[in-house]
């Protein structure tokens, strides 16, 4: 009786509950952004140590504590290497700030040369304005050392309660699973569970995609880095290959930073052409051809929702929800195709040639009938 009335509602009616859902929930996802996003993160991590765990307990004999612990450390251990790896090379980059320094002063006198000359604005005016910009830049390096600091502890608390997490998924994933199947009425759980199986199976596959596609793409630039000559290619490498898992906005980032580092480090500016031209390339390869092989099948999301949802995830976790982004929006649409009410929203995130075989498809069946 209450579904019919609600079928029944006017328009207004039913957008106006819409949107009151909609907001509170975006509220509460901000509000509880410290506790969620790490949880979140815990949730993938421990979707993808699943299988891992489940071995060492059920081949090994391996309690489940033990083995879920076990499955936490070596992820811990693997993600500390990369830290110190990325870390080490940052320690060196930093002797090179002088001449960044002096790289960033020259180029501003020769554009201010420029600007007199091809504009004729006055050069005094000019000094006095990139005086100040230059200044605060560079003047501001105790600021600089405060702010990384407090994100450095940031970063350290965040890792630490992502991998409490992780394990504790691990550890009461029967429980958690047992839960979500008595949150639904008797005749719904068998579909909960088809979506949680799903939910496994597409999180999982995405993940290791993911992985295969960073480490190709870091490895590539690393070695064409080296091969150019290019100071610091390992670390270039490595950022351009961990950036490249946010979608687009990513890669022109490693594009900036590689292409800046390479200006301070480098007499020669052909190099940063060749760091810019060596970025481009490997982001048409890996769009057309390591993406659609490695990762695209796994996640079938069309390029609009998936900038927007780039973009709305940083808008809600910053930078952790640029890279949520894309796992979230396919557990959504696992959950959108799976529930009659909600299939239109399924549609519109996927591809829109799936769409037309589904289509063509049912067009045969009614010509047939």
């Amino acid at each position: 009786m209450e579904i019919k009335k609600w079928i029944l509602a006017p328009f207004y009616l039913k957008l106006m509950c819409v949107l009151v859902s909609l907001i509170s929930l975006g509220y509460l996802i901000i509000l509880g952004r410290e506790i969620l996003s790490p949880m979140v993160f815990s949730c993938l991590f421990s979707i993808l140590l699943l299988p891992l765990a489940t071995f060492l307990e059920k081949k090994i004999r391996l309690p489940r504590s033990a083995a879920s612990m076990l499955s936490v450390i070596l992820l811990l251990a693997i993600v500390a290497f990369i830290i110190y790896l990325i870390g080490s090379q940052i320690s060196n980059l930093a002797s090179d700030w002088p001449q960044f320094q002096d790289q960033l002063h020259q180029s501003l006198q020769n554009l201010q040369n420029w600007i007199s000359q091809t504009f004729h604005i006055n050069a005094r005016k000019q000094l006095n304005y990139v005086h100040t910009a230059t200044s605060k830049v560079m003047d501001s390096s105790s600021t600089v050392v405060g702010t990384t600091i407090l994100s450095f502890s940031g970063i350290l608390l965040f890792i630490l309660f992502t991998f409490i997490y992780t394990f504790f998924f691990l550890l009461y994933r029967t429980l958690i699973m047992r839960f979500l199947e008595s949150v639904f009425l008797e005749h719904h759980k068998k579909l909960v569970h088809d979506v949680i199986e799903e939910v496994q199976y597409v999180i999982r596959k995405y993940i290791i995609g993911l992985l295969i596609e960073m480490t190709i793409v870091s490895v590539s630039v690393s070695v064409v880095f080296l091969l150019l000559g290019v100071k610091y290619a390992i670390l270039l490498g490595l950022i351009t290959g961990i950036l490249n898992l946010i979608p687009y906005i990513g890669i022109l980032t490693a594009l900036i930073i590689s292409s800046a580092i390479t200006f301070a480090t480098s007499t020669e500016i052909s190099q940063v052409v060749f760091v810019m031209i060596t970025i481009f390339i490997t982001h048409i390869i890996d769009s057309n051809i390591l993406l659609p092989l490695v990762v695209g099948s796994k996640v079938r999301i069309n390029a609009l929702m998936t900038v927007l949802g780039v973009m709305i995830g940083e808008l809600i976790w910053g930078i952790p929800g640029m890279f949520l982004s894309i796992p979230i929006t396919a557990v959504l649409k696992i959950i959108f195709d799976r529930v009659e009410g909600l299939k239109a929203w399924g549609l519109i995130l996927g591809e829109e040639h799936q769409n037309e075989n589904q289509l063509t498809k049912k067009l045969r069946i009614k010509k047939k009938g």
